[in-house]
């Protein structure tokens, strides 16, 4: 008696889990389990990519799988039925397709030219579903990444926010993060969430976009060096610069609560003057001539905002400048000093830790 035969295709791009699964199941409607994967080229037309692995490197690694039983590459330069040709050679009993499978009706047309069935499969894993692009993400992902510090503006980058004439002033800091290192508390402002986004392999922008709050964190903690940003629904780069000038001059204090964006987003504030702020901070540090009293002057404006909308003082320390991180309300309080002596000073008075301005070397 004949074999019944059960054919499969897709990218199968980097071999996962969720592949081994949809293989199982697909194996289980018959006897005979054919593979068919995306060539190189078809690869690139489906998904705009080039392909993880060589063919050949694919091949052997799905021959290995005990419930496939014969790998073939597509032929044809048709997107949806790229595996025709094999198709109508083999001539399965079965063709079977996952739940999100986008080219039903004309994979239905094909099975009928043979007298296949069409089976939808569900996508089930009793672990955390993957992708390929979840898995080129994760590879990508960096080791460590800096946190950040906002000078000026910071609610201009949350879409409900956003306006044309609005500019957000922010860089990125050092000691940097990573999934076991982490040397500052949680809920301090510095855009901690974002960072550990990225560090999991996520999008970054997406995340905190999700949660109801602007995208300058991830934004420039990917960027990193001082940034000026465009307000608006997405991240747009107006210039940065290296901000080695703050070298020395920074550090943070606890203000003994941690503080929640979201929580925050609403409350009433001059966003007209958040706006004015945040174009004063963009003059000072304007390539052609950095002024870092200018800056200060636009972080404290920031900080009287603060004030206005009903944080309490922070302590005063000597600093030319200061104001919350964040979103305020609680976090760690940003202090800006004349010259390194006046910061040391700080750090053996408070519990303050020293940052430093941080742009990544090529």
């Amino acid at each position: 008696m004949d074999k019944k035969k059960v054919f499969v295709s897709g990218c199968f791009d980097i071999l996962h889990g969720g592949h081994v699964e949809f293989f199982t199941q697909a194996k289980k409607l018959g006897d005979y389990l054919i593979v068919c994967f995306a060539s190189d080229q078809m690869l690139w037309k489906y998904k705009h990519k080039k392909s993880s692995l060589p063919m050949e490197h694919k091949r052997r690694l799905l021959e290995s799988l005990t419930m496939v039983d014969e790998v073939v590459i597509s032929e044809d330069d048709e997107i949806g039925l790229d595996f025709k040709t094999h198709f109508l050679r083999l001539r399965p009993q079965v063709l079977a397709v996952t739940e999100d499978d986008k080219f039903t009706e004309v994979k239905k047309d094909l099975c009928r030219q043979v007298g296949a069935e069409y089976v939808i499969l569900s996508k089930t894993l009793d672990y955390e579903k993957i992708s390929t692009t979840d898995i080129i993400k994760f590879i990508k992902t960096p080791d460590s990444i800096p946190l950040r510090v906002d000078f000026a503006a910071g609610w201009l980058d949350a879409p409900k926010f956003a306006r044309p004439d609005g500019y957000i002033v922010n860089c990125s800091i050092s000691p940097n993060v990573s999934l076991s290192e982490w040397s500052y508390k949680v809920g301090g402002g510095l855009g901690g969430s974002a960072a550990y986004s990225i560090l999991t392999g996520k999008d970054g922008v997406a995340s905190e976009l999700a949660l109801g709050v602007g995208w300058q964190d991830p934004a420039v903690v990917q960027e990193t060096g001082l940034c000026v940003w465009r307000s608006g629904a997405r991240p747009v780069l107006d210039f940065k610069i290296n901000p080695s000038f703050l070298s020395g001059l920074m550090a943070i204090m606890w203000t003994g609560k941690d503080h929640h964006t979201p929580s925050n987003a609403d409350k009433p504030r001059d966003s007209d003057y958040v706006a004015v702020v945040g174009r004063l901070a963009r003059a000072a540090v304007n390539p052609m001539n950095v002024s870092y009293s200018g800056l200060c002057e636009a972080v404290n404006l920031s900080y009287e905002i603060h004030l206005a909308e009903g944080m309490e003082k922070l302590p005063e320390a000597g600093e030319l400048a200061k104001k919350y991180c964040g979103g305020g309300f609680g976090g760690y309080g940003l202090y800006m000093f004349a010259n390194k002596a006046e910061r040391e000073k700080f750090l053996q008075n408070n519990d303050a830790i020293a940052i430093e301005p941080y742009i990544r070397e090529y």
